[in-house]
């Protein structure tokens, strides 16, 4: 499990060390600074040879202190380092003016409005500004200090830029700019446990993100660990024993999923997600098919099944099997009133109040929407899989703070709005996007980010979010409980797309389940 840290609950986890008497806050520094050229050394091998140049930026607080360990260390490997401060090097914290004291013993510390010229010949940039504590708007100095080292970046002209905790401009629990103008990085070097807002949309995401230990304990002191903290989803959150499948059991022992299907001519979202959710391990999944349809759903299926829904009286009917255990409903439904009635069926019959779980995707959001009831029937029963336009005509007033220009911090960021919205409809919500949020009304809270080496930009192709209800619903059958088959389904699609890479479009995705599976041990 990896669990992301706020700036809150990173102080205060530093704080009761220092407190405790394990370590002070000048050891602190010195890892950090140590962690720093290690991470630099580790993604650049290069530079860990010969005497290079480097430019690095302290700001006036610890980050800053952080900035002036690494100038010496890199110093003692004979490099040239040029240091450059903002603000008055007589109001710096008392650890971070240590270190700016040891650092004049060795170097220059010059005025951060002269760095432009600094920039030309550098080996290496250290970003040493702000980091996690920043509160407000960077300087107006840096609008214009720092416009020829943002473009750079876009040019690609200089790719060595590391930012200590959190590129300075950004808030290191949302991941948004604030202010004006934010510095770029290409690789994040943090401390003790990566920081939620490394996981979100960055202006610029930088290409690595590295943990370094710091000898902090990993018992989380009292105040922290009471709290719900963030998990980022990663192979080791896949629930490996749920999803493998066992000798002597019978296909009803690993679920009966029901997808509904629109109308002839719509049909494909609805098979999408049902071929999804068949890969993943129900062992039975049927398609809910209105008349018109059935032929054009028969002519396509062979492993699935299919069964009539004519209107919200056969639901009820299909429904009365209580081996169905999982339903989807959405992709393709449509707008019209019928499909408003078979929705009203899964909400208003009791089916949400039992053991039976329902993924609600594409059109069943924008109808829940259009009807405050159907958002209070849901329960934790319910997950909501909503992009960014479906999130907003669900939760306008959330989706609005969202996309709010902070000018301080911390800001408001993905984490809260899903948190809050889970706790608002009282189901799991399930925020997508490259940076998918996950919460449970009870504040549990994942990330899934394609990002850091798990970029899959070919899902962005018809059909990508239909397989992943699939999956979802698939996983619901077999009896995993909404947070962790969300979870699992979010992972295991970016990862069947990012081994299928380019030219990948949404059938492709069912058809890498099992080479993924195979390869995650299950």
């Amino acid at each position: 499990m990896t669990e992301l840290l706020t700036q809150a609950q990173m102080r205060a986890i530093e704080q009761a060390a220092i407190e405790s008497g394990q370590v002070t806050g000048l050891e602190l520094m010195e890892r950090a600074g140590a962690g720093v050229v290690e991470g630099v050394f580790e993604e650049w091998p290069e530079l860990s040879e010969g005497a290079h140049r480097a430019v690095v930026l302290c700001g006036p607080g610890n980050n800053g202190g952080d900035g002036f360990v690494v100038a010496r260390l890199l110093a003692d490997r004979g490099w040239t380092v040029e240091v450059f401060l903002y603000g008055d090097p007589e109001m710096l914290p008392s650890d971070a003016k240590t270190n700016c004291e040891r650092w004049r013993e060795m170097g220059q510390v010059s005025d951060m409005r002269k760095m432009n010229t600094a920039f030309e010949t550098m080996d290496l940039f250290v970003d040493g500004g702000f980091g996690t504590g920043l509160r407000r708007a960077l300087p107006e100095e840096f609008q214009d200090v720092f416009q020829w080292q943002v473009q750079q970046l876009a040019d690609r002209m200089f790719s060595r830029n590391v930012a200590i905790d959190v590129p300075s401009g950004i808030c290191s629990d949302s991941g948004k700019q604030i202010g004006p103008v934010s510095l770029v990085a290409d690789l994040i070097v943090t401390f003790h446990r990566a920081k939620v807002g490394v996981y979100m949309s960055l202006p610029f995401t930088p290409d690595v993100v590295r943990v370094k230990p710091i000898g902090l304990d990993e018992n989380l002191p009292a105040e922290v660990a009471e709290q719900q903290l963030v998990r980022l989803v990663d192979v080791a959150e896949i629930d490996r024993p749920n999803v493998k499948k066992h000798r002597f059991q019978h296909k009803f022992d690993h679920g009966h999923a029901l997808i509904l299907s629109g109308g002839a001519g719509r049909t494909g979202a609805a098979r999408l997600a049902a071929r999804g959710a068949l890969r993943i391990g129900a062992g039975l999944v049927t398609l809910g098919v209105p008349p018109a349809a059935q032929m054009e759903v028969a002519s396509q299926i062979t492993a699935l099944m299919l069964t009539r829904v004519s209107d919200a009286h056969a639901l009820s009917g299909v429904l009365e099997d209580q081996r169905i255990n999982a339903l989807c409903v959405g992709p393709g439904l449509g707008l019209h009133d019928q499909a408003a009635a078979l929705l009203d069926v899964i909400l208003g019959g009791g089916h949400l109040r039992f053991t039976r779980r329902v993924v609600f995707d594409a059109d069943s959001l924008t109808l829940i929407a259009q009807d405050a009831t159907r958002l209070e029937a849901l329960n934790e029963n319910a997950i909501l899989t909503p992009h960014g336009g479906e999130f907003a005509r669900l939760f306008p007033d959330i989706a609005a703070s969202l996309q709010a220009i902070p000018d301080q911090g911390p800001a408001y960021s993905k984490v809260d709005a899903t948190r809050h919205a889970a706790a608002r409809c009282g189901a799991v919500v399930v925020f997508k996007g490259h940076d998918t949020v996950i919460a449970h009304p009870d504040g549990r809270c994942s990330v899934h980010t394609a990002a850091y080496g798990r970029e899959a930009p070919w899902l962005a192709t018809a059909g990508a979010g239909d397989v992943l209800a699939g999956f979802i619903t698939g996983l619901l059958a077999r009896g995993l409980e909404p947070m962790a088959a969300a979870g699992t389904a979010a992972w295991l699609h970016i990862e069947c797309a990012r081994r299928f890479g380019p030219g990948l479009i949404a059938e492709d995705l069912p058809e890498m389940l099992p080479r993924v599976l195979r390869d995650v041990g299950v």
